[in-house]
């Protein structure tokens, strides 16, 4: 009786080890208005979330629109409408503007009561509703991880909010607030930001994309309404409310950066228009292209659906980009940044270091004594296949003279707003009635200041400076470069541009061209950076993984 009392109990043991729990009920509340710019790429992250849909349900409310947005929530609800639980939807089609106010960004007091009311009508609905979690997001929410939900959940917190990076320090959390409840700028922000330190970190204040955990009986203590506070004599504001709502019950706001989660738009100020949020956009998939592999790129960007600019070449006569032929993930990457930057780039196939035989190099001279500042050796192949597509260019340059030229390689990335910075610069630039080139984006090698050029916001006078990942050439800057004879005393071409301007340090190199009148200014700050720095995973370079010189005329000469 015994044995089979013991049969019997490790069978129901057995079982439930292959029961599986049902995902916690999850209901979402969306507040839109005036976001038809992002509904499409917010609507199609949230969509790709991994959580079981039919463990969702869904609060959305929308009023006082002046473009399109009812149209697309209604779009897209109608082609999901089977796939969640359930859809409460309230969309008030008049009253496009509340009294007093001016602009999109513009909030009045009857605008905030509004919001303060609709967020606690959602956390009093998922209440009734019986839902495990309310998460509330805003719709300029990007969480381009899927596995985001189940992430949140995990970490069985009663509040928690995924990190979300944005333009410059701006995120969805404070780790400071005053005593009046403001914001306060801590030495234990920015760490947090930028991932230095990874976990979960108890903080003032979450907002944006948060996860409340509604099956605890402290969770009923929460609110988004300031006359619902005893004694509160703060501001008239929802999310503040809600933190004081947490910190006086007890209850921990925590935010997690254990993983990347996700973007989010800097809010407009009150005189910003529509067109800074698409600027934003264009941003954040940029950002996304550096991030993550080209197959979850191609992937996502499918789904963020938008009409692409008209392209143009930015007021250049051309636009080049040098790339590899072997390397066309980078070609495709760079295209795609292209279509969302709306460039127009004529694409340069480079010159591979590795397909160099002995014939041309025999072709070039060598600057005598050089040797590598830093590595203390000779040129490699790669350093000459990159010079090489430089020379062709400058010499295509003069060929069809072309005026004006931005020449760009293939592993950078884009600094926010570059369309408009650009044009900023260049408009000092062709005030200057001397010029030959212009950093876009470099490595900068001195200490030393580098004096500003006169009457300029946004251009120094270059120093000695490595890389050429991005820079404006003019049609006598090309000739002065091709005047100089480099392939007669060849160096890297990232040295042969400040001999040429008279910055670099080596005297004895600078005798070799005694004619170093290049007039070479530098964007400030700069406009483009490389996608990946010495060290970082995924950094590849192809003139250091390439052989010596001596190595491959030895190795030639041997099977000779």
């Amino acid at each position: 009786m015994k044995l089979l009392k013991k049969i019997i109990i490790l069978f129901i043991i057995t079982c439930n080890s292959y029961a599986e729990d049902k995902h916690p009920t999850i209901l979402v509340s969306i507040l839109v208005r005036n976001k038809a710019h992002t509904l499409p790429y917010f609507l199609s992250n949230f969509e790709s979330l991994n959580y079981p849909k039919d463990r969702m349900s869904l609060w959305i409310k929308s009023d006082h629109n002046t473009d399109n947005s009812l149209e697309i929530l209604r779009q897209w609800i109608s082609s999901v409408k089977d796939n969640y639980h359930s859809i409460n939807t309230e969309f008030i089609e008049d009253g496009a503007q509340y009294s007093g106010e001016y602009g999109p960004a513009h909030w009045t007091t009857d605008r905030f009561n509004h919001i303060i009311n609709l967020r606690e009508s959602a956390l009093n609905f998922a209440r009734k509703f019986w839902a495990d979690y309310l998460l509330t997001i805003d719709c300029d929410v990007f969480l381009v991880n899927p596995d985001t939900l189940n992430y949140l959940v995990s970490k069985n917190f009663t509040v928690v909010a995924p990190l979300l990076r944005s333009e410059g320090l701006y995120s969805n959390f404070w780790y400071g607030m005053t005593d009046d409840y403001y914001y306060q700028r801590t030495e234990e922000y920015t760490p947090v930001l930028y991932r230095e330190n990874l976990g979960c970190f108890n903080v003032p204040m979450v907002h944006t994309c948060v996860l409340i955990d509604l099956r605890r009986k402290e969770s009923d203590y929460l609110t988004y309404v300031p006359s619902r506070i005893e004694n509160f004599n703060g501001p008239n504001d929802d999310i503040i409310a809600f933190a004081i709502s947490a910190n006086r019950s007890a209850i921990s706001l925590n935010v997690c950066n254990e993983l990347k989660f996700g973007y989010l738009t800097v809010p407009l100020e009150q005189n910003d228009q529509l067109n800074m949020d698409y600027e934003q956009m264009i941003n954040i998939k940029l950002e996304v292209l550096n991030e993550m592999n080209e197959l979850y790129v191609n992937d996502l960007l499918k789904k963020f659906t938008r009409e692409l600019p008209r392209k143009d070449t930015l007021g250049f006569d051309k636009i080049f980009m040098i790339n590899l032929l072997r390397r066309p993930e980078r070609r495709r990457r760079m295209n795609i940044c292209f279509d969302e930057l709306g460039l127009e780039v004529d694409v340069l196939d480079a010159v591979d270091g590795k397909s160099l035989n002995e014939s041309f190099l025999e072709s070039i001279k060598f600057m005598p004594e050089f040797s590598d500042p830093y590595h203390k050796r000779p040129m490699k192949l790669g350093e000459i296949g990159c010079f090489m597509s430089h020379f062709n260019l400058w010499k295509k340059i003069v060929q069809e003279r072309y005026e004006i030229t931005l020449v760009l390689e293939d592993d950078i990335r884009f600094e926010p707003f570059f369309r408009h910075k650009v044009q900023n610069l260049m408009a000092e630039v062709r005030r200057m009635p001397n010029w030959d080139l212009v950093y876009f984006g470099r490595k900068r090698l001195q200490e030393n200041d580098e004096p500003w050029v006169d009457g300029s916001n946004y251009l120094v006078h270059a120093g000695y400076s490595y890389w050429t990942l991005g820079y404006a050439l003019s049609l006598r800057g090309a000739r002065k470069l091709l005047q100089g004879d480099p392939l007669t005393r060849l160096v890297p071409v990232d040295e042969y541009l400040p001999i040429l301007f008279d910055k670099h340090p080596q005297d004895s190199w600078k005798g070799h061209f005694p004619r170093r009148d290049l007039v070479a200014y530098s964007a400030a700050p700069l406009l483009i950076y490389p996608t990946h720095y010495t060290g970082e995973k995924g950094y590849i370079s192809d003139t250091e993984d390439s052989f010596l010189v001596p190595e491959v005329l030895k190795v030639t000469r041997e099977d000779l």
